[in-house]
């Protein structure tokens, strides 16, 4: 039961990561190209901020029926198990634990309030100089980490990204 609380419990965790990818493509054009890759997968510009050269986008975030019926049906699998257990330790207060099922519906509405919401994403890109005098474009993304993660594989732009280890500060190629 500790395991399922905690299960349905993270289906509507907020998930946000940073990536930072780098580009040999231009600040200008590679801004541009995120811009429309974001717009067509139905997120707007919530604000730009030309110093930084950052641009929040936002999206909403609507649930799954699927993943709502599937966390409904794991409670009640669940509960149902409690309640025979129940039955066992108690015989005689049987037929109230049977009711406990019932609670079921209860956590897929609970998901359903809880997952859909609006989604963030910022969008930094700045040119970086390389020790070999090419200038490049370092990119640092803050999303979901489903959103990164199509990001980094449906990409118009995915052949020229390399990803930013944070802690060794190495360019990896990420998409090989």
């Amino acid at each position: 039961m500790v395991g399922l609380f905690f299960f349905i419990r993270a289906s509507v965790k907020d998930r946000t990561k940073r990536v930072q990818l780098v580009s040999e493509i231009a600040v200008d054009s590679l801004l541009s190209e995120l811009e429309s890759y974001f717009t067509q997968r139905a997120y707007q510009i919530a604000a730009i901020d030309a110093q930084q050269q950052q641009v929040t986008f936002e999206g909403l975030v609507r649930p799954s029926w699927f993943l709502a019926i599937f966390l409904s049906f794991l409670a009640a699998i669940g509960l149902f198990c409690f309640s025979f257990v129940l039955h066992l330790l108690f015989p005689l207060l049987t037929p109230w634990f049977g009711s406990l099922i019932l609670l079921s519906p209860l956590v897929g509405l609970f998901y359903w309030k809880r997952a859909q919401r609006v989604e963030k994403i910022l969008v930094k890109v700045e040119s970086i100089l390389e020790p070999d005098t090419s200038l490049n474009s370092l990119v640092t993304v803050t999303a979901h980490r489903d959103e990164l993660i199509q990001l980094q594989e449906n990409s118009p732009l995915k052949h020229s990204f390399k990803e930013v280890d944070e802690e060794k500060r190495i360019l990896t190629d990420n998409l090989s």
